[in-house]
This record gives structure tokens, C-alpha cells and sequence, in this order.
């Protein structure tokens, strides 16, 4: 059996309540969550909880938040998110983030990779945008080797660490995409012949 939302290396899955271990230890390393995102408060064990059971029972088909796991071990490494959807431009915003101990193993491009088939090939959406802090060369770099383009850049747009940084807008259309990975590749099933 093959599903879309598997890979290689990694596949998607809805995030699980018992998740809030393995998410607060991600977070527990807050220069790595600000190479991505903003330093927020200190949150309890019962925050966690609360925040994971949330996740779990999200149920929207656009506004996705759904977990990374390795397909060797079965180990959470990280999350995949789309926010800012709008669905009569076709466009949306998507995010990505991996465990420090599970980084460089290919795991954060099939992840994307994974994400940006769903979007594109089931939900119709034209194209996908991101905002990665200026002094992110790793991370401009691997949306850049998944065929995303720089398409501007904020200049001191966002304030932490006691001063601006930049934001650089990178995008990645339907097509673009469909070039590098390949919709046919994702074949229907064949139709079941009953006899009568």
C-alpha cells in the first residue's frame, strides 16, 4: 500500500495528544525556534497538553498543522504547517520545522515536498508562500532547492533579540512546482473489475 502522505524518509500524520513531550523538547531549544519564529513564554506541561489535544482534533482542510515522523523509527522530528489560506487567489503560507537532533537528514525538503503535492494537486491552490528571517541561509536554501524564488525582501520587518532583522518572501507557483515533482507520478488507483 503507498499513501500520499508518506516518503522516503518521513511521513505526515495528524498530531497525537501524547505528542506534547516531544513538542515542548523542540521548543525547549529557543535559538532554534527563533531562527524560525518568535521566543514566546515559557509554557506549563498542562499548556502542552492543551495545545497538542487542540491540534489533534483540527479539522480544517486548509489550515493544516500536522506532524513529521520517521518512517525508520517512527520518531516525531518535527511539524509541517499552511496558515494565511486564501482560496480565491490561491495562495497560502506554509511553514516547517525539525528537531535539532533530526536536522540534515533530508527530513524538512520530503516533508515540504509531501505538503506542497497535497495543496497543490488535491486542494487546487496556485501557490505557496514563505518569510524566512534574512540570516536563515539554511533555511533559504532548502526552499530554494525545492524550486521556491525570491520575490522580495522586509527590511528590518521583525524585532527580537534586541533588534530588526529581515524577512526574505519566497514563492513557489503550481507549476514551478509540478516541473521539479511531478503530478504524474501520483497515479489512480485502477478500477476494480467485479464479474457478475
Amino acid at each position: 500500500m503507498t499513501s500520499m502522505w508518506a516518503g522516503d524518509r518521513v511521513r505526515l500524520r495528524a498530531v497525537e495528544p501524547e505528542d506534547w513531550e516531544t513538542f515542548r523538547s523542540f521548543d525547549e531549544h529557543t535559538e532554534d525556534v527563533r531562527a524560525g519564529d518568535l521566543v514566546r513564554l515559557p509554557r506549563s506541561a498542562a499548556g502542552y497538553r492543551a495545545w497538542t489535544e487542540a491540534q489533534a482534533r483540527n479539522e480544517s482542510e486548509d489550515e493544516l498543522f500536522l506532524a513529521v515522523e520517521e518512517l525508520a523509527g517512527g520518531a516525531l522530528v518535527g511539524s509541517v504547517s499552511t496558515q494565511a489560506v486564501d482560496r480565491r487567489a490561491g495562495r497560502f503560507r506554509c511553514g516547517i520545522a525539525i528537531g535539532r537532533e533530526h536536522r540534515r537528514l533530508g527530513y524538512a525538503s520530503e516533508a515540504v515536498v509531501l505538503l506542497m503535492r497535497f495543496m497543490f494537486s488535491e486542494r487546487r491552490f496556485h501557490k505557496c508562500g514563505v518569510g524566512v528571517y534574512g540570516f536563515n541561509e539554511p533555511s533559504i536554501a532548502l526552499h530554494e532547492s525545492l524550486g521556491f524564488r525570491v520575490e522580495g525582501r522586509l527590511r528590518d520587518h521583525e524585532f527580537f533579540g534586541g533588534r530588526h532583522h529581515d524577512v526574505v518572501l519566497l514563492g513557489l507557483t503550481v507549476d514551478e512546482f509540478a516541473a521539479r515533482h511531478p503530478f504524474d507520478d501520483v497515479r489512480p488507483p485502477e478500477p476494480v473489475v467485479r464479474e457478475a
